[in-house]
């Protein structure tokens, strides 16, 4: 539930139209304690915030929905996406689905979207086993996995990469399968 003065509701990430209850959305917040904006950067500003129905409303970046009892309840983040020809592919769904066709679902594993110049972006995972690639995405799509959840590319890595305080670091797993479909492609 909303703290008093404070707001929250559920829109489509692409045209900010409000959604129904119980439908999944960007999560947005606005309350007086919603910043007036970036200092002397209106772009950055832009992305941040979202003025509607005489209210400014900071933009999240978080999936969720509200319940028929008023209560959010927090599904993804829109950075753990991927966009494959106009699809929102999450990607803790992927990793999902990947540890729901292994037998050992205590595998470190991470998922991170990378550009893709025909399908928008790609789907890479670092595993930190070695995973057959072909089994895994045969058991996958017997599992019911659509097909575009199949990551492009699939690496063994000696760790999945986290922060100092333990939590995934996910802007380093992105860096680390750059690095790694470069090494691949110049081979």
């Amino acid at each position: 539930m909303p703290l008093p003065s404070t707001s929250f509701k559920i829109v489509d990430p692409e045209s900010f139209e409000e959604l129904p209850t119980g439908e999944a959305g960007m999560i947005l917040i606005s309350g007086p304690q919603i910043m007036q904006g970036y200092l002397n950067d209106a772009k950055r500003t832009a992305k941040a915030l979202h003025e509607a129905d005489d209210h400014r409303w900071y933009i999240t970046g978080d999936k969720g929905f509200i319940d028929e009892d008023g209560f959010l309840t927090l599904i993804d983040r829109y950075a753990r996406f991927a966009k494959i020809g106009g699809e929102m592919i999450s990607l803790s769904a992927v990793e999902g689905a990947v540890k729901a066709a292994l037998e050992d679902t205590d595998t470190a594993l991470m998922a991170v979207s990378l550009p893709d110049s025909r399908k928008g972006e790609r789907i890479v995972l670092l595993s930190e086993t070695a995973l057959d690639a072909k089994t895994v995405k045969t058991a996958m799509l017997a599992n019911g996995t659509s097909s575009m959840m199949i990551p492009s590319h699939w690496f063994t890595v000696e760790t999945v990469p986290h922060l100092g305080s333990g939590k995934a670091d996910f802007a380093g797993a992105k860096r680390l399968a750059q690095e790694l479909i470069e090494e691949e492609l110049k081979q």
